[in-house]
């Protein structure tokens, strides 16, 4: 049973991921925003010579383009995955350490900014594309998902020894 003290710290640990994610979520759409209004479709934009440029691309799938015009789907992963973190943050029935619960929020953010993408305009707007590897373009909210989901897998394989107890004793 938690007591009060431990309530309220978790609540306002809740609220700081909260207004995190709002803060992800708000430059991801500014970033797309800008985009949009000054560069032309597929039209691209040095940011450092033979390293990145901004080029404005529409993406109606993932990752090099699979599972094009499934916003369904990703409607619907994007759903159960919210709602398995809404129970997790209830119970920890995962026992993830606090660090692992700011990489989930990061993935949960760059997933929402890409959800109002599909939801909003149907497809998702990338802007950055690497010139010295083949790589699809992205934007901000993947580098969000993909970091957080970095460093959690990192965090929880190298870190966390009380999630890989089996409980038996």
């Amino acid at each position: 049973m938690m007591d009060a003290t431990t309530t309220g710290g978790y609540l306002m640990q809740y609220l700081f991921m909260l207004l995190f994610a709002a803060g992800a979520v708000g430059l991801d759409q500014i970033v797309k925003f800008l985009v949009v209004a000054n560069i032309g479709l597929y039209e691209q934009v040095p940011v450092i010579p033979g390293l990145i440029h901004l080029t404005y691309a529409r993406n109606t799938g993932a990752a090099f383009s699979m599972l094009q015009g499934q916003q369904w789907l990703f409607a619907i992963i994007f759903a159960i995955f919210t709602l398995v973190i809404i129970r997790e943050f209830q119970k920890n029935f995962m026992k993830f350490s606090t660090f692992e619960r700011w990489c989930v929020v990061a993935v949960w953010a760059g997933g929402l900014g890409n959800m109002i993408d599909r939801l909003r305009l149907g497809y998702v707007i990338d802007m950055f594309e690497t010139e010295f590897i083949t790589f699809p373009v992205f934007n901000v909210a993947d580098c969000f998902i993909t970091c957080g989901a970095i460093a959690f897998i990192a965090h929880l394989v190298f870190c966390n020894k009380e999630f890989w107890k089996d409980g038996k004793k």
